[in-house]
C-alpha cells in the first residue's frame, strides 16, 4: 500500500513539474502581453473618452485572460499600471496630443516632447460637412422601417452581451439617415477604431502622390533592403500586403503582431528587419508591421518631426473635420499606423464619405481617382478580399451586399462601410468579431432598405 502512495504521490510531483513547465514556458510569457494590453486599454479609454477604471474593466478588457489583469489608474501622473497576479506590470503614458502608449523601464516620463499643430476652423455647415446638428431628411426610395430594423437589431436587449454594438451610423447621399448608440456612448464618444486605422495611413500614400511627392510603384525607401533581393518591394507591394515579406499576425499568442504593439519601442522598424519568404507582389499576407513600417516612411518624407505630427492632421484628419479623432503614437514618436486611431463614429463616417466621394471633400480634391481605383483593386492572392488597405467585396465576402462594397475593418468588429452602388456608408462599432456577429445580415439588410 505504501509503495501505492509513493508511486501516487511521484506521479502527482511529476505532473505538477510538468504543469509548472508548462506554464513557465508557454503561459507566463503571455502575461506581459496580457498587461500590456490592459494597461493601454485603461490609460487610452480612461484619458481619451473619459471611461471609467471599472467600465474599461467591464467592456473593454472583458476579453479571455485580459479580465485577469489588476488595474490601478493615476490621475496626477496620467498613468495605468496593470498586472497578472502581480507578475509582469506594465505601465502606459498619455500625453495630450499624442495619446497613451506602453512604456519601458528606460523611458524618460519627464522628458519634453513634441505635439501636433493643429488647425480647426469652426465648421458650420450642417454634418457631415460640418460639425453642427445633420438637418433631418426623408427619402422615397428608403424603407424606413427595414433600416431601422436592420439598426436596432445590431444592439444587445438590455441583460444581453452578444452582438455588443457600440454604434451604427447610416450616410446615403450624403445625408444622416440612422444612427444609434448603446447605453454609455453617444455621438460625441471616442471608439478606438484598431485595424481601421490602417486605412487612414494609407491614405497618405494618395494625398502625397497627388501632391507629387512620391509615386507608390517606386522601390521603397528602406536603406536596410538596398543590398539584397528586398530591394525590389515596391511601396505599391506594402500598401497591397503582398510584399512577400515574413510576419505572423496572431493576437491570440505571442507573435511578431503582439510583439510590437506591446513590446516595440519603434514599431516602424519591426516589419524592416523580416526576411523574405513569399514572392513579392505573389504572397498576401496581412500585416500590421507593414503599415507602421509605411508610418515611418512618411515621417521620412519631411526635414523634421513636428512636419510629420502636423501632416497627419492638416493633410487629412482635419482637413475634412475629423476633429475628434487622435491617433496614438510609439516610444519613438511614430504614429502607429497599424492600431491606434480614436475618433467618433460620425467623425469615422466622414472618413468614409471621402472615399465615397472619391477623394473629393465638399470641392476639395484630397486625392486623384487612381488613387481611389488603387485601393479598390484586389491584391494578388487575396482572392479578392482585400486592396490597398482595405477590405473588399469582389470575391463575395459579404454575399447579402453589392459587390462594390468595401471597407475599413478593425479588431472587434470596426468598420467603416463604402458602397458607391447604393451612395452608402455604414459605421459600425462594437466588440464582436465577424463570425460572432453577423456582418451580411446588417450589411444586407441597410443596403435593401435603398430602393
Amino acid at each position: 500500500m505504501k509503495k501505492w502512495l509513493k508511486r501516487i504521490g511521484l506521479a502527482i510531483l511529476v505532473l505538477l513539474i510538468v504543469l509548472i513547465g508548462y506554464v513557465a514556458v508557454f503561459e507566463f510569457p503571455k502575461l506581459e502581453l496580457i498587461s500590456g494590453f490592459s494597461a493601454k486599454s485603461l490609460a487610452s479609454g480612461h484619458f481619451i473618452d473619459s471611461r471609467s477604471v471599472e467600465q474599461v474593466a467591464a467592456e473593454d478588457n472583458d476579453i479571455d485572460l485580459v479580465r485577469l489583469a489588476n488595474l490601478t489608474l493615476n490621475e496626477s501622473s496620467k498613468t495605468a499600471v496593470a498586472d497578472v497576479f502581480g507578475f509582469k506590470r506594465r505601465t502606459a503614458l498619455y500625453r495630450p496630443g499624442l495619446g497613451a502608449m506602453l512604456i519601458d523601464d528606460t523611458f524618460d516620463q519627464k522628458a519634453p516632447y513634441l505635439v501636433p499643430k493643429r488647425v480647426q476652423p469652426e465648421l458650420t455647415a450642417p454634418y457631415p460637412y460640418g460639425n453642427r446638428e445633420a438637418e433631418p431628411v426623408k427619402f422615397e426610395n428608403i424603407d424606413y422601417e427595414r433600416l431601422q430594423k436592420a439598426v436596432d437589431w445590431a444592439f444587445d436587449k438590455p441583460g444581453e452581451k452578444k452582438q455588443r454594438s457600440r454604434a451604427v451610423l447610416v450616410l446615403y447621399k450624403d445625408k444622416l439617415i440612422a444612427e444609434k448608440y448603446a447605453p454609455g456612448f453617444n455621438k460625441d464618444s471616442k471608439i478606438l477604431g484598431w485595424s481601421m486605422t490602417k486605412s487612414i495611413t494609407a491614405t497618405y500614400y494618395g494625398i502625397l502622390e497627388k501632391q507629387g511627392k512620391l509615386k507608390i510603384s517606386d522601390p521603397a525607401p528602406v536603406a536596410a533592403w538596398k543590398q539584397d533581393e528586398r530591394k525590389a518591394i515596391t511601396l505599391a507591394d506594402l500598401l497591397h500586403m503582398n510584399s512577400g515579406l515574413e510576419w505572423e499576425e496572431n493576437y491570440s499568442e505571442i507573435s511578431d503582431a503582439t510583439r510590437m504593439l506591446f513590446q516595440s519601442r519603434d514599431m516602424t522598424r519591426v516589419q524592416a528587419e523580416k526576411p523574405l519568404t513569399g514572392k513579392i507582389n505573389s504572397s498576401f499576407n496581412y500585416s500590421s508591421g507593414t503599415s507602421n513600417l509605411l508610418s515611418g516612411i512618411i515621417r521620412q518624407q519631411f526635414n523634421s518631426h513636428q512636419e510629420y505630427l502636423d501632416y497627419w492632421y492638416s493633410a487629412l484628419i482635419d482637413r475634412i473635420g475629423m476633429y475628434s479623432m487622435l491617433v496614438e503614437t510609439d516610444m519613438a514618436g511614430n504614429y502607429v499606423g497599424s492600431s491606434y486611431g480614436w475618433a467618433t463614429a460620425r467623425d469615422w463616417a466622414k472618413f468614409g464619405l471621402l472615399y465615397l466621394r472619391k477623394g473629393n471633400w465638399n470641392g476639395d480634391r484630397l486625392f486623384d481617382e487612381s488613387w481611389y481605383n488603387f485601393v479598390r483593386t484586389p491584391t494578388n492572392g487575396s482572392d479578392g478580399k482585400y486592396g490597398g488597405h482595405f477590405w473588399l467585396n469582389a470575391g463575395g465576402r459579404y454575399p447579402s451586399a453589392p459587390s462594390d462594397l468595401f471597407s475599413c475593418n478593425g479588431y472587434q468588429g470596426q468598420m467603416v462601410t463604402i458602397i458607391p452602388s447604393k451612395d452608402l456608408v455604414i459605421v459600425r462599432m462594437g466588440l464582436t468579431e465577424e463570425g460572432v456577429f453577423d456582418f451580411n445580415y446588417l450589411l444586407g439588410e441597410i443596403s435593401k432598405a435603398i430602393k
